[in-house]
């Protein structure tokens, strides 16, 4: 359990972190985003890469996926995104938890047709993620324990993570929702068991808290 001076800590660097996301110009990002994807573009990770997770980003405030998306199914890469969703929650005082998976986007049509969240991020809706791959191997949302899952285990080779900060240590700070600290947990679970080997670029220094042990971004 993360202590109240670790979530203290947490929480003043989200809001220096926030402050300035907010100051920062729209053109700015613009740019930053093609910068960054540009450089992804020229990793051989990336390039070598079959299967990839991306992050779809929010309207502000974050760098844009948006060209990597198109880049990656431009080059037939399998390109899965994130999808929340809700399960039955071990502890007795919560009904409910949420929890997030990685889904096959099919094409840049079903990009564009994805409808905003609450965040202002594209979304899969509830009607589309039936009989869609995930990257656990089932179809569909994944079971609360990957274990369960009955096809084969094929991984991703690239994982491309959003974050409001990351240190030299390759750490990420999030938003705060614990959606990828918990789909990294489950998913390395997984990859230890089938032996195979994801590498996690974050776009986006500064050293940050965190508590041990963590799985960091690289």
């Amino acid at each position: 359990m993360m202590s109240s001076g670790l979530q203290t800590a947490k929480r003043d660097l989200r809001k220096k972190i926030r402050d300035v996301l907010q100051k920062t110009p729209n053109e700015s990002i613009i740019h930053q985003s093609r910068v960054a994807a540009d450089k992804l573009f020229s990793l051989t990770e990336y390039q070598n890469a079959k299967r990839i997770g991306v992050y779809l980003s929010m309207p502000s405030g974050e760098l844009s996926t948006t060209a990597i998306v198109q880049d990656a199914l431009t080059h037939g890469k399998e390109v899965f995104v994130p999808y929340i969703h809700s399960i039955d929650s071990p502890s007795s005082t919560q009904k409910k938890t949420s929890i997030m998976d990685m889904l096959v986007l099919q094409s840049m049509e079903e990009f564009k047709s994805l409808e905003p969240d609450k965040w202002g991020i594209p979304s899969l809706t509830k009607a589309q993620v039936g009989n869609k791959r995930n990257c656990f191997g089932t179809v569909g949302v994944s079971p609360r324990t990957v274990e369960d899952a009955t096809q084969r285990f094929e991984g991703l080779d690239l994982i491309i993570m959003p974050g409001m900060a990351f240190d030299q240590g390759f750490r990420r700070l999030g938003h705060g929702k614990g959606y990828y600290d918990h789909f990294l947990t489950r998913y390395s679970k997984k990859v230890a068991e089938s032996k195979t080997t994801t590498s996690k670029m974050p776009l986006l220094g500064e050293k940050q808290p965190h508590p041990k042990p963590e799985t960091p971004v690289k």
